[in-house]
């Protein structure tokens, strides 16, 4: 698996590093193939009220390399370990808990076993159901690259109490983990620094995520390029699910790029054959920190507690009417409880976008 990895990453490679094109006026789903990414320039911290920037997705030829890498690699073994420590610890992995430490511990090793250097952030936050303070942390770890141009690639480790949080969100830290572990074996040395990161407390209220936001300066913030956020990306009557970062469908834009994020994804789809549609930046996820920043944001869904319409059920399957994941904050989010097929799908889909912005050609 390691050689055909390689070959794909060398193919994004050539085809990202070559000088910026003209990027379309309007979004689109496909383009050209001589286009490749462009950086949203910022020297200072944007706001959302900016004027937009375009992102330019990676060559569409190449799409259907990454979707084929993905689709033989085995996700489901994070899964697995995550459900026995759950198991082990009650039936949960939520902050401040032994089942949460113990799911830091396996990513850090699983981190370190593909070459990086994992670190802990630790803070404390006010639990007051229990009447006491929790002590937890994000796990942060780095790719090489330019550290002034940081695409952060974030979804959080934590379950809720009530289960062990196998979709919400181990599928997210399982997609992260596997892009991780690609773009290492491919021995490519990203222009661009990628920072994966597995937040803590978000079940509380976005705590993890709001703790980095917040402790970064506003220089480190003008560094940040964007935030690919993944947060339930396998749920078992779900979809693919890509956040509105143009505003077209709910009226909500992110930040200036934002909308490049989102055409890059659906582009990838598109390629692929595979339908996908936007969803909401409502504010639930991982992501609502960056965009309070003025970061270019995005990122993938698969459905929680909406009920599946007979539209999607043409794109993409499933029961009509039932909840697109049933099991959602409930003990039955298990194992049981995961689509292995859109998992890879979702995957494949974060290793093109992380893959094409780490490598993308910025403006002089």
């Amino acid at each position: 698996m390691a050689g055909t990895v390689f070959a794909v990453a060398v193919v994004l490679l050539a085809a990202c590093s070559s000088p910026a094109q003209r990027a379309p006026e309007t979004p689109a789903v496909t383009l050209p193939a001589d286009e490749s990414p462009r950086s949203p320039s910022r020297s200072a911290p944007p706001t959302p009220t900016a004027a937009p920037e375009t992102v330019t997705p990676a060559p569409k030829a190449k799409a259907s390399q990454v979707h084929a890498a993905f689709a033989g690699r085995n996700l489901m073994k994070d899964l697995e370990a995550l459900q026995k420590i759950a198991d082990a610890a009650g039936g949960n992995r939520a902050a401040g808990t032994s089942g949460y430490e113990a799911s830091g511990r396996y990513v850090e090793e699983q981190l370190r076993a593909a070459g990086y250097k994992p670190v802990r952030q630790v803070f404390t936050y006010r639990d007051d159901n229990r009447e006491a303070d929790v002590e937890t942390f994000n796990i942060l770890a780095d790719t090489a690259g330019d550290p002034a141009h940081t695409i952060v690639v974030g979804g959080h480790l934590d379950s809720v109490r009530r289960g062990p949080g196998i979709n919400d969100n181990g599928s997210g830290v399982a997609a992260m983990l596997e892009t991780a572990r690609w773009m290492a074996e491919t021995g490519v040395k990203p222009k661009n620094r990628v920072r994966f990161a597995f937040w803590g407390a978000e079940e509380v209220d976005l705590l993890g995520s709001k703790h980095y936001v917040d402790s970064l300066s506003n220089t480190e913030i003008s560094q940040t390029m964007l935030n690919l956020n993944l947060d339930m990306v396998a749920s078992p009557n779900g979809g693919r699910f890509v956040h509105d970062g143009d505003g077209s469908t709910f009226g909500k834009a992110g930040p200036a790029g934002s909308d490049g994020i989102e055409r890059t994804f659906m582009d990838y789809f598109a390629q692929n054959g595979l339908a996908a549609e936007a969803t909401v930046f409502d504010g639930g996820s991982d992501y609502q920190p960056f965009l309070r920043a003025g970061i270019p944001t995005g990122g993938l869904f698969s459905g929680d507690v909406d009920s599946k319409t007979s539209e999607q059920v043409d794109e993409f399957g499933g029961v009509e009417d039932d909840d697109l994941d049933p099991c959602y904050h409930k003990s039955c989010d298990t194992i049981a409880n995961i689509d292995p097929k859109l998992l890879n799908e979702m995957a494949g889909a974060l290793g093109y976008a992380t893959m094409a912005y780490a490598m993308m050609a910025r403006p002089d």
